[in-house]
């Protein structure tokens, strides 16, 4: 067993390499964030969504965004008109996640960006995460950086979304994430 090499994680870069901006804009964020989006009590949608786009999210028109979710840089967050973002939702995001219009993001849904070179040093890797207009990515989902979720796909409740491409109008599941059919009845005339 003394073969296995360990890593020694005090000499692992940093997390700040994904941060883009100065110590006092990201600490600042954080208080924000608990102030104001991680806040349990329901207060209004508009009230977070002015404050993720003060941070310098990018948050179209017509957006709801439920009490509890965490956004972990503001900055790297665009979401398109008439999207819906449920409670308790995690943006753990160290690149950009981009969300189409009119996409929904249900319940306690996890989407995280980065992970780590984990047979070298550690050090942050990090990948977008694309949802095309009219996706659903249902309750308690994880969804990784490289994924990209296709237009109006959805993706059932407790899957994992492991780095690929969900394909336009079907619909996926589980963990491994498998097809389970169309989400619309295509027009046989």
């Amino acid at each position: 067993m003394s073969e296995i090499p360990v890593i020694d994680l005090s000499k692992a870069p940093g997390e700040r390499a994904a941060w883009d901006r100065p110590g006092w804009v990201v600490y600042l964020w954080a208080v924000c964030e608990l102030l104001f989006v991680t806040n349990a009590w329901q207060i209004s949608s508009s009230l977070r969504i002015r404050v993720l786009r003060a941070f310098g999210a990018e948050i179209g028109d017509g957006v709801v965004f439920r009490p509890r979710t965490r956004v972990k840089f503001p900055w790297k967050l665009h979401i398109g008109d008439r999207s819906w973002i449920g409670e308790g939702v995690w943006f753990h995001n160290q690149d950009h996640i981009w969300v189409a219009n009119d996409v929904v993001i249900s319940q306690e849904t996890f989407l995280t960006t980065g992970s780590h070179a984990h047979r070298r040093d550690m050090a942050l890797v990090t990948r977008p995460i694309h949802i095309e207009a009219g996706a659903w990515v249902t309750s308690r989902c994880v969804v990784v950086g490289g994924t990209r979720i296709g237009r109006s796909a959805l993706i059932r409740p407790l899957s994992l979304i492991d780095g690929r491409s969900v394909p336009a109008g079907e619909v996926w599941g589980g963990n491994p994430l498998a097809f389970v059919g169309e989400r619309f009845a295509r027009s046989t005339s």
